[in-house]
């Protein structure tokens, strides 16, 4: 009887003591917990400011593919104007170098106590050659456009093209003055007035630009008047 006496007094003393463990306990882990959950917060907060200020940067350093120019926007680029360019600059400078030794040529291999006809051939031939070639190459790409720009305000095109000399020349003419030819040319894509021009189709960026230029989006209509006159 003693003990359980001793049993009675004791048992409101441990529950309290235990309880006031258990929630000690408690309140620890979720003061451990709301830290935890804080941290988390803090580094996703952290993760998407560097998300925000990492998405600026696209929109920073990218541009537009459109160049402006005092000519217009760049609407085309020619992709064999460095060909183009170097096979010129090869055919000029063979041609100077064959002028350059013909004297010497001449001198040693005796052809200038030659008749004059001998003369007259051996310069002819070499001649032929040495300004053919260079005026051959220009004939067949003075026509080729190495850039096309398009001023949309006026409507007009600055065709960039190579001169004799190798200079860029420019050459503006108006959308209404693009005329087709009626028989496919080799050398020849459009006429602007009275000169043939040659671009590649493939090569334009935006097909409407080229639509535009050749007229393909203006509306047409047949007469019928012209369709049974005879040719």
């Amino acid at each position: 009887m003693f003990s359980v006496n001793i049993l009675r007094r004791l048992r409101p003393c441990v529950v309290p003591q235990s309880l006031g463990n258990t929630h000690l306990t408690s309140a620890r882990r979720a003061a451990s917990f709301s830290e935890s959950r804080n941290q988390l917060q803090a580094h996703r907060r952290s993760f998407l400011n560097l998300n925000k200020v990492q998405s600026h940067c696209p929109s920073t350093c990218c541009f537009s593919t459109v160049t402006h120019s005092e000519d217009g926007n760049l609407i085309y680029t020619g992709s064999l104007g460095s060909a183009v360019r170097g096979v010129k600059l090869f055919s000029y400078s063979t041609s100077g170098t064959s002028l350059f030794i013909m004297p010497y040529t001449m001198l040693n291999t005796g052809l200038v106590v030659q008749s004059v006809v001998m003369k007259a051939a051996f310069c002819g031939v070499i001649g032929f050659f040495t300004f053919l070639t260079p005026i051959l190459l220009h004939f067949i790409t003075k026509g080729y456009v190495i850039r096309l720009y398009h001023n949309a305000d006026r409507d007009t095109y600055t065709a960039i093209t190579y001169s004799v000399f190798l200079t860029e020349k420019k050459s503006v003419f108006h959308q209404r003055q693009v005329r087709i030819p009626a028989i496919s040319q080799m050398f020849t894509t459009f006429y602007a007035d009275k000169m043939g021009l040659l671009v590649n189709p493939d090569m334009f960026p935006i097909p409407q630009d080229y639509n535009h230029l050749m007229g393909y989006d203006k509306p047409f209509s047949f007469d019928t008047d012209q369709i049974n006159k005879p040719d």
